[in-house]
């Protein structure tokens, strides 16, 4: 069959009309129709289209007639078949039509289909071959740093991909083969300026373009050109090649992503950042986008990116001054001129500077974003869409976008489909975005294994038609090459590309937390991985690139950090620390404090809801808990599932193993997604009414992105279905100083669409409790402390019917050495109580008692330490209402009736325009007969659900504090 190609240039071509003729004739059967529009050709040239794609069978097809009758093909073909029976070399077989005159009559074909067709098939096979590895060569490419892991989640190594000898036999080849030269189809470059090889040498090429730190996938895409372009950019021989002083401007950017990493954990160990470590690699990236595009004539770029490197990116791609970067660690700034401010990694910035690479002007803008890490993606679109409509950009030739990601919410977050299905749209394409994936192969603790069902977690890309390229993050010069390449693709065909950056996060995911728990065998190997700047200095130092001394200066990049923190300290700062747990140095003191407590008797949060689990699944009550991170919990609390330190994948979940014949505990990792996993649970708690179905917020503010679901399905759904429901949704809350995206699960909304009335005062009767809990949409509560948590998760089960739960948990609360109940607390006879009373010495004298607080959650400890350090025990009580709906009518008037010379006071750490104000005003008023006002303490109106200042935070709550206690400080609102 080589030879068959070898003359393949040399005959004229026909017009399709004419050799579709002829081979209607010749076998008597019918075109396809997707024949009819290709250009073919007579003899042997007619194979070229054939063989490059399904068209193949035509060959065989007029083989075997030409077997059954040599005058059934053109002349040519009868020609060839013979010299190349009759065994004539490469480009020997063919000859030109003007020598075809007289010629003689084929001699007998007996024994000649076994050498000609065995010609046809190798042929075949090798473009066969040749397409698999582009195709699947990406599968088998060296894309894990740590090698540990497959990029695609699947160690299997295709079929058709050429590991070993004995795969040959699957093309029909064997070792014989591997040295016969080969004519190399035109849907490939790996020949360079060679048209054939032997198979040996296409083999290797093959495995050099697609099998090394590069994996391209393109073969889905439909348009061949594009395709024919990608090939070329990968498979053409000595295409990733760079100059002296290219690897030298590459080092440099590498030590400066590197050094600013080491320079923040150095001064600010303490603080969370989300550091680049592990993937520096990025910064050279978007570098090289950026460098490339505005050669191409791109003026304007919009980025935006979830926190992840973040800061590293403003400071050494954005080129935001290191001084302003630094001040937001010793902030000095008043919240007046901030707003309420936001945390560093949630920050954004515009500048225009001029590239350096192009001396072109260019303007940078990485937008501003919540921890909702896809939420920002259709944002960035329609920035980027506005710019280029502003400034008649039509093309798309001056302003663009880069979309920065993380593996597990790129897989998860549905809002990045909905981005792509964007991109071609007329009123809203852009004109295509280069989206960089920032591939930890981890999310938070999940292992991706657990994360996504795709092989890739950039697949979703594939509907578009989008090329993907992974690439080994520690390569460096493969990560440029391969960056140039897509910023080119979009210029080209201004369409998405996506660049997968597989590498590791070298610490937890803020650098508070710690990964060995959840991560054992991933984050032994990473301790001994070496820094991917070391590795590449030390290359270029081997090739002579740079010398050890020049490396060593090169990588002087500490002294222009210290001077910006010098000038970032021109005032005097105050040094505000942030609110962290420590992190704990093992599970075994984990487990071993859990003990220390219950031979005490008491127990803290996480252990409270253990017992409330624990005892269910031993009543034969299944529990299912599901979210982002919920075996070890967000805070380190839970710890449901153990790992094996030494064993991947061996785990054991004791909630499995507390009596004989209990009922099964499910906990899992979702996937980083709200609005999918919540409606999924809730499906699941539809239908299993005896089961105790959880969901849990990684945040309580996460919420927000499955607002749908609660707002259509979970609040209304007995309403509008008659459908009961006992999902429980465990949404973390409280204002600890952590920014506005992860202080507030927002319980205003669901307090606004609880159905009880405000101006009513229900008949309060024996039964009013259960009652209320019948009647009631759903059920809001904040405990105080785990015993109350114990007992509203067993309450939600054991109850006659099915109402949602709707759980604000905390997070300090979580290891508060006050946050303890006593066992007592929680044995039979003892249930929910859903206000609690204050017992101490105002108790004993209520007539004294000058104001009474009423209160709800984490605030309540804040109240007692202030109210101790005032002198204020015996003259203001603080009640705790632990169930906010059904509102507590009956327990309230009891309260504010105990202390008949007592002022009301609502305390709350919300902002006055959120929290539970608005819901508990009225219905205390409504409830307390005297015409007393309740009065407000706590922060004023705000449009964000908390300040990003941590100074600003301790103000706000100094004064709100101050207000409860200050017996005039409503006299003169009287």
């Amino acid at each position: 069959m080589h030879r068959l190609r070898t003359c393949a240039a040399r005959l004229r071509p026909l017009t399709a009309s004419q050799t579709a003729q002829n081979f209607s004739q010749q076998r008597r059967v019918a075109v396809p129709r997707t024949f009819q529009p290709f250009r073919c050709y007579t003899a042997p040239v007619a194979a070229e289209p054939f063989l490059n794609g399904t068209s193949s069978n035509y060959v065989e097809e007029m083989y075997y007639s030409w077997l059954e009758d040599p005058k059934s093909v053109h002349k040519s073909w009868d020609v060839f078949f013979r010299n190349a029976n009759a065994g004539a070399p490469p480009g020997m077989a063919h000859q030109s039509p003007l020598s075809l005159a007289g010629l003689p009559q084929a001699q007998s074909l007996a024994g000649a289909q076994p050498n000609v067709e065995k010609l046809v098939e190798d042929h075949l096979a090798v473009q066969s071959l040749i397409r698999a590895y582009q195709i699947r060569g990406h599968h088998v490419a060296q894309l894990d740093p740590l090698g540990i892991m497959d990029a695609d989640l699947d160690s299997h190594v295709p079929n058709d991909i050429i590991t070993s000898s004995d795969k040959l036999g699957f093309y029909g080849l064997d070792e014989s083969d591997l040295d016969k030269v080969f004519r190399l189809p035109t849907t490939t470059f790996i020949g360079g300026t060679e048209t054939a090889l032997p198979l040996r040498e296409i083999i290797r090429r093959l495995e050099m373009a697609y099998c090394q730190h590069i994996g391209v996938e393109f073969m889905f895409i439909n348009d061949l050109d594009q395709c024919q372009w990608i090939r070329e950019k990968f498979e053409k021989p000595g295409v990733m090649q760079f100059t002296l002083e290219e690897k030298r401007t590459l080092l440099a950017r590498m030590v400066r992503s590197t050094r600013f990493e080491e320079f923040l954990q150095r001064k600010w160990s303490s603080e969370k950042r989300f550091g680049l470590e592990g993937c520096e690699s990025l910064i050279p990236a978007l570098k090289t986008i950026i460098d490339k595009s505005s050669e191409k004539g791109v003026e304007n770029v919009v980025m935006g990116m979830p926190h992840r490197g973040r800061l590293n990116v403003l400071a050494n791609v954005i080129r935001k001054e290191l001084e302003q970067i630094f001040c937001q660690f010793d902030s000095k700034l008043e919240a007046a001129d901030e707003g309420s401010g936001d945390v560093k990694y949630h920050l954004g910035m515009y500048h225009r500077r001029i590239n350096r690479v192009t001396d072109r002007n260019i303007t940078l803008s990485l937008m501003a974003n919540p921890s909702h890490l896809e939420a920002v993606d259709p944002v960035v679109q329609g920035k980027t869409k506005a710019e280029q409509f502003y400034c008649g950009d039509t093309e798309g030739h001056k302003v663009m976008s880069i979309l920065m990601h993380g593996d597990a919410a790129f897989a998860g977050q549905g809002v990045v489909y909905e981005t792509f299905h964007l991109s071609d749209l007329p009123s809203y394409s852009t004109h295509g975005t280069v989206h960089v994936v920032v591939n930890n192969q981890i999310g938070f603790t999940t292992d991706p294994r657990m994360a996504r069902s795709s092989p890739y977690p950039t697949d979703v890309a594939r509907v578009v038609n989008a090329p993907i390229f992974h690439v080994n993050a520690d390569d460096p010069e493969a990560v440029v090459y391969v960056c140039n390449v897509a910023a080119e693709w979009r210029a080209t065909f201004h369409k998405d590309v996506v660049v997968d950056l597989v590498c590791y996060r070298r610490l937890g995911h803020n650098e508070m937390d710690e990964p060995m728990f959840t991560q054992p065998l991933m984050y032994k190997q990473i301790k001994k991985q070496k820094g991917v700047m070391q590795k590449y200095g030390e290359k270029l130092i081997a090739e002579g690139v740079v010398t050890r001394q020049e490396y060593e200066e090169i990588a002087k990049y500490d002294k222009i950090c210290e001077e910006a923190h010098v000038r970032s300290k021109d005032e005097k700062i105050l040094h505000i620390k942030h609110w962290l747990d420590s992190p704990w140095p093992g599970l075994s003191r984990i487990l071993k404090a859990r003990g220390e407590m219950i031979k005490n008797r008491t127990v803290d949060w996480a252990l409270g809801e253990y017992m409330a689990f624990g005892s269910l699944l031993k009543e034969g009550i299944h529990v299912r808990l599901s979210g982002q991170d919920v075996e070890r919990g967000t805070f380190s609390h839970r710890h449901h599932v153990l790992h094996d330190q030494n064993v991947d994948k061996r785990v054991c979940i004791p909630m499995n193993h507390v009596a004989p014949n209990q009922a099964p505990y499910t906990v899992c990792n979702s996937s980083l997604s709200e609005y999918g996993v919540l409606g999924f649970e809730l499906g699941f708690a539809m239908a299993s009414p005896n089961a105790l179905v959880l969901w849990e917020a990684q945040f309580g503010d996460f919420h927000n992105t499955a607002q749908c679901i609660i707002d259509q399905f979970i609040c209304p759904g007995q309403a509008k279905w008659v459908r009961q429901n006992g999902i429980v949704l465990l949404l973390p809350h409280g204002m600890e100083g952590m920014g506005p995206e992860h202080s507030s699960a927002r319980p205003e909304r669901f307090l606004q669409m609880c159905n009880d009335d405000p101006d009513v005062l229900p008949s309060i009767t024996e039964d009013f409790a259960i009652r209320q809990l019948h009647d009631c949409n759903w059920i809001v509560v904040n405990c105080s402390n785990p015993g109350n948590f114990f007992h509203v998760l067993r309450r939600q089960i054991l109850a006659p019917f099915r109402k949602p739960l709707i759980v604000f948990t905390p997070k300090s609360l979580l290891r508060h050495p006050e946050a303890r109940s006593n066992f007592d607390e929680m044995l039979p006879g003892t249930d929910f109580q859903r206000l609690i009373p204050d017992n101490g010495p105002v108790a004993q004298n209520p007539a004294g008692v000058k104001r009474i607080v009423f209160c709800t959650g984490k605030v309540y400890y804040e109240l007692t330490k202030e109210r101790k350090a005032h002198g204020m025990e015996d003259t203001v009580a603080i009640a705790r209402m632990e169930q906010l709906s059904p509102f507590p009518f009956d327990l309230v008037k009891a309260e504010s009736e105990k202390y008949p010379n007592a002022d009301l006071v609502w305390c709350q750490e919300e902002h006055k325009n959120q929290g539970y104000y608005d819901y508990v005003k009225p219905r205390m008023r409504t409830t307390i007969d005297r015409a007393k006002p309740v009065w407000y303490a706590g922060r004023p109106p705000a449009a964000a659900p908390a300040t990003g200042n941590k100074k600003a935070h301790l103000v706000e709550l100094k004064n709100f504090l101050d207000t409860a206690f200050d017996l005039d400080a409503f006299k003169d609102q009287m």
